[in-house]
């Protein structure tokens, strides 16, 4: 009897000798990349997911504040101005001379407001001195300290973002010979006559030149330059418009007939 529990003893393992005979699991190669395809799916997902919240900010977020920015600076502009809003009567056609020039302002001082119609009747933009980032990224037009002032013979050159920031220039590649291109400053208003625009290369400054692209030049006409990034999506190249002044009015004259809406609804008159 005795004998026979001995062998029931030793014919049944205990727990312990189970468990450790029981083979340990293994994870195959095929788990292992699984598990890495997991987490690189996830990380990419939250990589893209961040670059479409920057992309949405920089497209549409900063072209609200800096909208914001420039619509108080026109309005604050507008609102000191002591010309007229309304055009003179027409008495023929008028001499009043050459243009009054004004001296430039500080960095981040206001020159004035730009007018283009073909952009759009609601299209008025300030034009601010200074081309760094803290001028163009949120106060609109920035004038090249370099270069002259409206209305001065010689080049009269701003730059400003196409896409970004307000996208005051978004529209530049639209511009057609002749269409009108008008500056408003404290002294009156300047109007430029589209001529014909140019891509070139980030580094040819020669465009800010008196006469743009030639060294040396004296000049003999007043040029408004306006440069901005090219492609619209992209900052590869530039893309420069060279406008020509055709005539000039001061303040006491009232705004041109083309803008005399948008000058005074500017002032909170229209």
């Amino acid at each position: 009897m005795a004998h026979q529990q001995t062998t029931a003893a030793t014919a049944v393992p205990s727990a312990r000798q189970g468990q450790q005979k029981r083979p340990r699991k293994r994870l195959r190669a095929s788990d292992i990349i699984r598990k890495i395809s997991q987490i690189l799916g996830e990380l990419l997902i939250t990589a893209g997911i961040v670059l479409l919240l920057f992309v949405g900010w920089e497209l549409w977020w900063t072209n609200v504040e800096a909208d914001a920015k420039q619509t108080e600076a026109v309005q604050s502009f507008a609102q000191e101005f002591t010309g007229p809003v309304t055009p003179a009567a027409p008495a023929g056609p008028a001499d009043y001379g050459q243009p009054a020039v004004g001296t430039a302002p500080g960095n981040g001082g206001m020159i004035g407001i730009m007018y283009i119609p073909r952009f759009g009747s609601d299209y008025t933009r300030p034009i601010i001195e200074g081309t760094g980032s803290d001028v163009l990224d949120t106060l609109g037009l920035g004038h090249y300290g370099s270069t002259s002032m409206p209305g001065a013979t010689g080049n009269f050159a701003v730059a400003g973002h196409r896409q970004t920031h307000g996208a005051v220039l978004d529209s530049i590649h639209t511009l057609v010979p002749g269409d009108k291109i008008y500056v408003q400053t404290a002294d009156g208003y300047y109007t430029y006559v589209f001529r014909n625009n140019q891509i070139v290369l980030p580094d040819r400054t020669d465009v800010l030149l008196p006469v743009p692209t030639q060294p040396g030049a004296s000049p003999k006409e007043s040029i408004l330059t306006m440069t901005s990034c090219n492609p619209r999506f992209g900052s590869q190249e530039r893309i420069i418009a060279y406008s020509i002044l055709e005539s000039w009015q001061p303040a006491s004259a009232g705004p041109p007939s083309e803008i005399a809406t948008q000058v005074a609804q500017a002032r909170g008159k229209g």
